[in-house]
């Protein structure tokens, strides 16, 4: 499938997915939700694929947020269906049965941040900026800010950063919990590829196991989750990848995972 917006490129069992409209600080419009939208699709049909990587083009942003210009003529409908765009978009990233990585390398500002937020792990440059900066153009976060960033760093400090529509550093943002590590700007890729390939180095099944008892469980009552931790576990037991491990270990040698 050919993209115009963004690059797909897909490498040793990692997909990276690059949005590139630098010129516009990779901001996110209509089109580019669109490809975002079918490259996710892609990647979570593709069994040689086995973690992806999001990031932008340049070394200023990793999505600036939502393309402004597009606003000025949209209608309440329009705007309703472009944020259940990007909603649709963003739960299939977190929902995707592969680890997702964010390297966030300059702006991630509303919808950028958004998007971020919905990946599992975030890794950023010391120079990355972010915030919900919404309510200063008179509206508010609508593709998940309000939720996403709630349970990732509490109510309180949740508030603070939507309502106040400021920007924070990368340092800041790892204080709250917004981010997994911080690396110099030149250090952010390569430090990205070391993460993606000890995380295609494990096995595939586990991983989709672990993070679906992860995003299942996370706001439902211990019992309900724990539950359903112990059926994935279960069904664990039934793979190619589980014998392979323990034989593995008990040979005292790497495993060869085949994703089955």
């Amino acid at each position: 499938m050919g993209f115009q917006i963004i690059e797909l490129q897909i490498e040793n069992g990692i997909a990276t997915i690059t949005l590139n409209r630098p010129k516009a600080l990779n901001a996110l419009n209509l089109a580019m939700a669109a490809e975002l939208g079918q490259a996710v699709h892609q990647v979570r049909d593709d069994p040689a694929v086995r973690v992806v990587v999001i990031t932008g083009s340049g070394d200023k942003a990793f999505a600036a947020g939502a393309d402004i210009t597009e606003f000025k003529a949209m209608s309440p409908v329009d705007a309703w269906m472009f944020t259940q765009q990007l909603q649709r978009v963003y739960m299939g990233i977190e929902r995707l049965p592969k680890p997702v990585i964010a390297a966030v390398n300059g702006y991630a500002l509303g919808g950028g941040c958004e998007l971020m937020m919905a990946c599992d792990i975030v890794y950023a440059s010391g120079s990355a900026k972010i915030g919900q900066p919404e309510v200063n153009l008179g509206i508010i976060p609508g593709a998940g800010g309000t939720q996403r960033l709630s349970r990732l760093i509490g109510k309180q400090r949740a508030k603070e950063l939507v309502l106040t529509g400021d920007m924070i550093g990368a340092q800041e943002a790892w204080n709250l919990g917004l981010l997994n590590k911080v690396f110099p700007p030149d250090q952010l890729m390569s430090e990205v590829k070391k993460l993606a390939e000890k995380l295609a180095s494990k096995g595939a099944v586990a991983l989709k196991a672990a993070k679906e008892a992860i995003e299942e469980g996370y706001d439902i009552e211990l019992e309900r989750g724990v539950a359903n931790e112990g059926k994935l576990f279960g069904l664990c037991f039934g793979t190619e990848d589980m014998r392979e491990g323990v034989n593995a270990f008990l040979e005292k040698r790497p495993p060869q995972f085949k994703g089955k």
